[in-house]
């Protein structure tokens, strides 16, 4: 497969502009694609849950460099949090924020993006959202993307409400 590489509100469009054949939707185009005509080759949500025992897929995660220090790593876990939960808390507000950078979707597609990522699990993972970190990267291992003497079981998921 050929790449290249687009800002990804751009790929809606040079999919339609015949620039590329395919790409890789994210953000709110997950929900707006087929207002465009587009059609789902590979949902790599429904594939990495085949593939990996029905892990749910990784979207992304906050990371703290360790040499910042033990107060540095958990003020920023903390204050994180403390935005998940007041977003949680206060939805109309978060909504309203959220549309901002919603690059004109209506208010129900930015209600259901907003639900996509701000939920339990972005406040805690899960077990099996740990787990399914630890795989991605023993993949990335494996594929030559992610350094080798890496120790994948190494990674402390800061702040999690369920240790595994």
């Amino acid at each position: 497969v050929e790449t290249i590489v687009i800002p990804f509100d751009h790929i809606i469009e040079a999919i339609e502009t015949g620039v590329v054949n395919a790409g890789l939707i994210i953000h709110e185009g997950q929900l707006t694609y087929s207002e465009y005509g587009l059609e789902v080759h590979l949902d790599l949500g429904q594939w990495w849950s085949l593939s990996n025992q029905d892990l749910p897929l990784p979207l992304g995660g906050n990371i703290v460099r360790r040499d910042l220090g033990e107060e540095v790593m958990e003020d920023i876990t903390r204050w994180t949090r403390m935005s998940i939960e007041h977003a949680i808390a206060q939805p109309e507000e978060a909504l309203r924020f959220a549309r901002s950078w919603g690059r004109g979707i209506d208010a129900e597609t930015n209600r259901r993006f907003v639900d996509m990522y701000v939920n339990q699990r972005t406040l805690d993972y899960g077990v099996d959202g740990r787990r399914s970190v630890r795989r991605f990267l023993e993949l990335g291992q494996q594929a030559g993307l992610v350094d080798a003497e890496f120790d994948v079981d190494s990674i402390e998921f800061i702040g999690a409400e369920v240790t595994d």
